[in-house]
């Protein structure tokens, strides 16, 4: 007599992966989020991992949708990518597309191709590449050097004359370089009006920020209306349909001419520090609002079969 054991499969709404001790708030905050819809949630981190992955490869353990913020930093996370995609989940942030987006001089390209707002910039090629290169004859003042991959200001320097240049490039040799027109940001209400724009899920939530402190203050709808800066909407926006991202911030300044600039394009993965704990991290009632916007997705895409 022949005996079938069935195999039972846990599925959960939504799995985050996660290797960041500075990102527990934050993941607790997308598990109350999806307390308040009905959905399950599951996270992971690296101790997690190998159980996680041998259930899912025994078919014991799947999730309908999937949010990484550790590959980037942990590669043994590279095979739960690797099976989300396999398995058709809905992935925000998909791997493939974030990574597009972290060659910044690429991501300048297809800002200029999209008609968004950019400083006068120069891409230069890695010094591996080509050694030497000619200090752009265009520019005017100074400019900002910024390595394709570099991340959290890591290789962002101010530079003056080819011999500054010559030493970034020799310090980042095997990555391309953007040049970029220092802006000079106009003062509104006595701050610079230099603004990090953070969006998920169709939701703009742009703030101050303060390049020097790196401090972040949410626009209030009375500023929006005072400054006039709807268009920080209106790119944030624009900026999501160019990279194709659920989650991500950009840096957007307004200049002493009153053109808004994108200055640093795509940001992934955000920083979800919250500011209760660390001053230059992002205001709690944001980070609520995101959290909110991601258990959001996962319900119109788990529950209610919607597209979006």
């Amino acid at each position: 007599m022949r005996i079938e054991s069935e195999v039972h499969v846990e599925i959960v709404d939504l799995a985050v992966a996660w290797n960041w001790d500075c990102d527990q708030p934050f993941v607790e905050m997308i598990r109350e989020a999806c307390v308040r819809r009905g959905l399950s949630m599951m996270d992971i981190t690296p101790e997690d991992l190998p159980g996680i992955l041998e259930r899912a490869r025994r078919g014991e353990w799947a999730c309908r949708a999937f949010l990484d913020r550790a590959s980037d930093w942990d590669e043994d996370f590279e095979a739960l990518v690797d099976w989300a995609r396999a398995a058709g989940v809905f992935r925000l942030n998909p791997t493939e597309r974030a990574r597009a987006a972290w060659d910044k001089v690429a991501m300048h390209r297809r800002f200029v191709a999209a008609g968004l707002p950019t400083p006068p910039t120069f891409t230069l090629p890695a010094w591996e590449e080509q050694p030497e290169v000619e200090w752009p004859g265009e520019a005017d003042g100074l400019l900002i050097a910024k390595p394709a991959f570099g991340g959290g200001g890591e290789g962002v320097q101010r530079v003056t004359g080819p011999e500054d240049l010559a030493a970034i490039r020799v310090a980042f040799p095997d990555q391309p370089f953007l040049l970029q027109q220092y802006v000079r940001p106009r003062a509104l209400g006595g701050r610079p009006a230099w603004f990090r724009v953070l969006y998920a899920v169709d939701t703009v939530f742009p703030c101050w920020w303060d390049p020097g402190t790196h401090r972040y203050a949410p626009v209030t709808d009375a500023e929006r209306e005072a400054f006039g800066l709807h268009p920080l909407w209106v790119l944030g926006h624009r900026i999501a349909e160019v990279c194709g991202l659920h989650l991500f911030s950009s840096e957007i300044a307004l200049d002493e001419e009153g053109r808004f600039l994108c200055i640093d394009y795509v940001n992934d993965p955000i920083d979800t520090r919250p500011q209760s704990i660390v001053p230059e991290g992002v205001p709690d009632g944001i980070l609520r609002r995101i959290a909110d916007r991601i258990a959001e997705a996962v319900f119109r895409r788990t529950l209610c079969r919607s597209s979006w």
